[in-house]
């Protein structure tokens, strides 16, 4: 007599291994009908940006080597050449609009598509495929150029349209570095990591009642992208160093443990230091 056990167990092992590569083939045979009938929805809607993006992946080169749906080769490269056609057209337009909007706000803009930069500190990025923009860290799930200048001109209003004072801002950094190198024993002049001397200015510009109750509502927010925009802000206007002592101001690139800031040259850097010198020195 047959033990149950081990006779059903053996009959399942078998069948698994007979349907197996028949599951696998079915797959991809309803993947492939998947994908062409995701073609034919995007060619009813004139979506030349998807239908571009379709047809330049792995599944579509896929179907253009199966024997069984050869006819989809021909069609495939007229589709594509079309998308292909429509998408340069859309990129052309695109930029045309970007930089018209831009001018008729009053930004200079510079493109070298798909990136883009708008002032100092504030740079795009246009992911036709993922029909999003991001601008700075941000992500923007439109290409619209209306779109895209609304958020950039709200990103100069956080950035660019605040009260700003570049002798009391160089003033609070001389501050907080001075405060840094005797906490740590060190002299003027010697470097102090840029990420730790960021989150003591953070802490710096926070109001007393913050400390009494570090409550959520009440911490003073001061991003990356501001801290380096005003920094070029301090270099563009030509003031020297800080008012009392004179101090200057000394960013040092590198990579490691770093932030992106601009420097004085207005380049978008990798900073690893700050510092301040005497001027005579």
């Amino acid at each position: 007599m047959i033990e149950d056990t081990n006779f059903l167990e053996n009959i399942q092992d078998e069948l698994k291994q007979i349907v197996q590569p028949y599951q696998r083939d079915l797959n991809q045979k309803i993947k492939k009908s998947e994908f062409i009938k995701l073609c034919i929805r995007c060619a009813d809607r004139d979506d030349f940006l998807r239908l571009d993006e379709l047809l330049k992946s792995k599944i579509a080169e896929d179907i253009k080597e199966d024997e069984i749906l050869e006819t989809c080769v021909p069609i495939f490269e007229s589709l594509g050449s079309y998308a292909n056609e429509k998408v340069e057209q859309y990129r052309i337009e695109l930029i045309e609009d970007l930089t018209r909007l831009c001018q008729e706000s009053e930004l200079e803009i510079q493109v070298d598509f798909p990136k883009f930069a708008v002032l100092k500190g504030i740079n795009g990025e246009i992911d036709f495929s993922g029909r999003c923009t991001k601008l700075n860290k941000k992500v923007l799930k439109s290409i619209d150029p209306r779109r895209i200048l609304t958020a950039i001109l709200r990103l100069k209003h956080q950035l660019y349209d605040r009260p700003y004072d570049p002798q009391k801002f160089i003033d609070s950094l001389c501050r907080v570095y001075l405060e840094l190198i005797e906490k740590e024993k060190l002299t003027l002049g010697d470097p102090v990591s840029i990420q730790k001397f960021y989150f003591e200015y953070v802490m710096f510009l926070q109001a007393k009642t913050f400390f009494q109750n570090m409550d959520k509502g009440k911490f003073k927010g001061y991003s990356l992208d501001q801290f380096s925009v005003d920094i070029w802000r301090y270099f563009q206007a030509g003031i020297g160093g800080t008012l009392k002592e004179g101090y200057e101001l000394q960013l040092t690139p590198g990579r490691g443990q770093s932030l992106w800031l601009i420097d004085s040259q207005g380049e978008s850097r990798r900073i690893t230091s700050i510092s301040f010198h005497n001027q005579q020195e």
